[in-house]
């Protein structure tokens, strides 16, 4: 069978698997893999193997692009801290501490005699990249905190290129190169600022060609060639495509998108990378499970569930010592947040072909490749179908029903307002005779009494949905005060120095959204001592 055909053919029973993945509720990512496992048992026709050539020049700059195209910059300044930490030191940390855990117990169970730190240390540097596809669009569905979805996202965004750094650094220290602990640093920084450098020229580039063009078709066009070509740049001058694609990604969503599109192609860009981002994820978790031969696995299951407990627990260290280093800053989060970030760092397609891209000669190569596919699987199917369950006992998320009748009901009172406005320009205009508009005005704020009416009673019983609504509105009200005083500084009303001040008390309240709109349970977590 041709590779076309084999494409064609997943495409088919991806989109069969999104369909009954809607009907019977289930986690779409997670139906991909188990779809993957079942064709790959079954034998009915032959895939692409998921290679770090395909992996890198297909998929990889296009997930990437995407989710960085989308992020909002603001978010990612309110969350700075925290992202870094858990992206750069959080990767360090994780490493060396499956590193450190691992070892010993592989020695102590038999599994691999001869297997030391070192190549623990090198499945730690490939585990440690998180992928939280699987479960971001289940936060979004569900209605989790918008904070929460970005500092998943932003930290899966940084730490792949992190990983890679590290997963090659720790194979040159393996096959035996006399490497210090300065040089590994030096040769980190170098590779990730190359890639940051590399990505923000391709980035601001194609932000002002995007300026001068006012096409749709082009404009899209131009946003591909900075993903694939941020990401191959970089990769060919040996530094991070994945940073490189990271920050061009950001600039031409946050920079490009709304300074040089207009709205519609912004809307039609928008939709292109959504689309991408379902294709190649439909793809690559097809292709994760039709990699993994769950033979191979069952003969490897001792490991496999010491390293996935490793792994989590890993993890979860992470997370509490990255939680106590920023209770003192106004990044601090609920410690409910720590189980959800560390249930939610899920593994993917990344480990599995780092895993696949080891010398055939490496020892134990085949131990490190069952452990990280285990890993990886087990991390998709139990946290991806077990997070919704995590979100609402931690009672982070409500019941779907109450959140849509809230949304639903929030809707409708704004689409009234919209037609009441209408109806108020068309008496401007005098489009229409008084009483027609009268009698239509009346039925509109009959809709809108009715529908704040059941709005306070959802209100009063759905603390958390209130709670997210009041965060989103003080958000775009901050935001229409920073726009102000932009306007007001390029218009010479507002000198530099008054600018700066206005706009840093701005931003100190923006960051502090977060413990000004909380639930009494989360309140009580910010002034409690011990919960830190």
């Amino acid at each position: 069978m041709d590779i076309e055909t084999a494409f064609i053919l997943l495409f088919v029973v991806a989109t069969a698997v999104a369909i009954a993945a809607r009907r019977v509720r289930l986690p779409y990512t997670v139906a991909l893999v188990c779809a993957g496992l079942a064709l790959g048992a079954l034998h009915w026709f032959p895939a692409p193997h998921l290679t770090k050539s395909l992996l890198f020049s297909v998929f990889l700059p296009g997930l990437i692009f995407e989710a960085a195209f989308h992020i909002d910059a603001r978010e990612l300044r309110e969350n700075w801290m925290t992202i870094l930490v858990l992206a750069v030191p959080g990767v360090i940390a994780s490493t060396a501490l499956v590193a450190l855990a691992l070892a010993p117990v592989v020695g102590l169970l038999r599994f691999a005699p001869g297997f030391d730190f070192r190549h623990a240390l090198v499945f730690g540097a490939l585990i440690s990249a998180t992928d939280p596809v699987a479960v971001v669009a289940l936060f979004r569905t569900l209605g989790a905190p918008r904070r929460l979805v970005t500092l998943l996202d932003g930290e899966s965004l940084l730490n792949d290129g992190t990983a890679i750094v590290f997963f090659t650094l720790t194979l040159s220290l393996l096959s035996g190169s006399a490497v210090t602990a300065s040089q590994l640093g030096l040769q980190f920084v170098s590779i990730v600022g190359m890639g940051a450098a590399i990505g923000a020229l391709i980035g601001i580039a194609a932000s002002l060609l995007m300026k001068q063009i006012d096409d749709p078709m082009i404009e899209i066009t131009v946003t591909t060639i900075a993903a694939y070509g941020s990401f191959v740049c970089a990769e060919t001058l040996h530094s991070s495509g994945v940073i490189a694609a990271v920050v061009a990604g950001t600039l031409c969503g946050n920079v490009g998108a709304r300074t040089g599109m207009s709205a519609s192609t912004r809307v039609a860009s928008a939709t292109f990378w959504e689309y991408v981002a379902f294709a190649l994820n439909s793809i690559v978790f097809l292709l994760i499970g039709l990699e993994v031969h769950l033979s191979v696995l069952l003969s490897y299951w001792l490991p496999i569930l010491v390293a996935y407990l490793v792994v989590t627990l890993g993890r979860a260290l992470v997370i509490v010592l990255g939680r106590a280093l920023l209770g003192l800053t106004r990044e601090r989060f609920p410690w409910r947040w720590s189980v959800v970030l560390t249930w939610g760092g899920l593994r993917g397609a990344l480990p599995m072909v780092l895993a696949l891209s080891l010398p055939d000669d490496l020892a134990y190569r085949q131990l490190i490749v069952s452990m990280t596919f285990g890993v990886a699987v087990l991390s998709i199917l139990v946290h991806g179908l077990t997070m919704s369950t995590v979100l609402r006992r931690l009672g982070i998320v409500h019941e779907a029903a109450g959140r849509i009748a809230y949304e639903i009901d929030s809707g409708r009172v704004q689409a009234a307002a919209a037609a009441l406005g209408e109806l108020d320009r068309m008496a401007g205009l005098h489009l229409a005779a008084p009483e027609i508009l009268s009698g239509l005005r009346e039925e509109y704020r009959r809709v809108i009494a009715s529908a704040e009416q059941e709005l306070t009673k959802l209100a009063v019983d759905t603390q958390e949905l209130y709670r997210r609504d009041l965060l989103r509105i003080r958000r775009r009200l901050l935001a229409a005060e920073r726009d102000q005083v932009m306007r007001a500084f390029e218009q010479g009303a507002l000198g530099r120095t008054s600018q700066e001040k206005l706009l840093a008390d701005i931003d100190a309240r923006t960051l502090g959204l977060e413990s000004d709109v909380q639930l009494p349970a989360e309140k009580g977590e910010r002034t409690d001592p011990s919960s830190s």
